[in-house]
């Protein structure tokens, strides 16, 4: 398939539009644009206190943009249960390119010098597209999310766009909404700013829950 230029895939982001492939093996490149748009708003986002416990023990060590092709690859890689996934060599070059001009993004979660899960995604504005996550550790990815919507939240972010509505989101808040509700909340969050780098890199737990404590349900 002919390359895709990153212009091209900002302004597909910035249409309600996103890329997917069939398998992970298939070179070629769909889009989608679902009627039914998954969503998890910053304001009610739910933390579970198990969660709050392993958050506020730092049994990972988080960072940020320091592995991201590595997280890129921990999410396209075959699980128990996941035999292939949509992340093909095409999308992890695109991605790549978004990363090179800061547009693209990774939470990175250690054991150690071990990665055991992580996240990735799309900034654009004040709008994040959450891609994909993955886990070799309990509650890794949790972590990560957690962290995420930390460092969303002090950097002024609007929109996390998580594209469907997963049993797994569904029990942090997400939510599905119509497209055109979609679209008119992104065209707002897009033409605002927002800063990735607002909370310090390596914060620790405590301050992470703090940031967290004024937009979260808890149970």
């Amino acid at each position: 398939m002919s390359r895709i230029s990153i212009d091209t895939l900002l302004r597909a982001y910035a249409n309600g539009i996103f890329p997917m492939s069939e398998s992970r093996h298939d070179p070629n490149i769909s889009w989608f644009d679902p009627d039914k748009r998954g969503i998890l708003p910053l304001e009610t986002f739910h933390l579970p206190r198990r969660l709050a416990r392993t958050v506020r023990q730092a049994r990972y060590r988080v960072t940020i943009n320091q592995a991201f092709l590595e997280v890129i690859e921990g999410c396209a890689s075959p699980r128990p249960g996941r035999w292939t996934t949509w992340i093909n060599s095409t999308i992890i070059e695109m991605f790549a390119g978004l990363r090179a001009i800061d547009h693209a993004h990774s939470v990175e979660c250690w054991d150690g010098e071990e990665l055991v899960g992580g996240l990735y995604g799309v900034s654009l504005g004040a709008a994040f597209f959450g891609e994909s996550m993955f886990s070799t550790r309990d509650n890794a990815s949790k972590v990560a999310l957690a962290h995420l919507m930390a460092r969303l939240h002090v950097g002024g972010f609007q929109l996390l766009d998580t594209q469907f509505v997963t049993d797994h989101l569904e029990k942090f808040g997400a939510v599905e909404i119509p497209r055109d509700d979609y679209l008119r909340r992104l065209d707002t969050a897009i033409v605002q700013d927002a800063d990735f780098y607002g909370l310090a890199a390596g914060a620790p737990g405590s301050a992470i829950l703090a940031a967290l404590q004024s937009m979260t349900q808890t149970s």
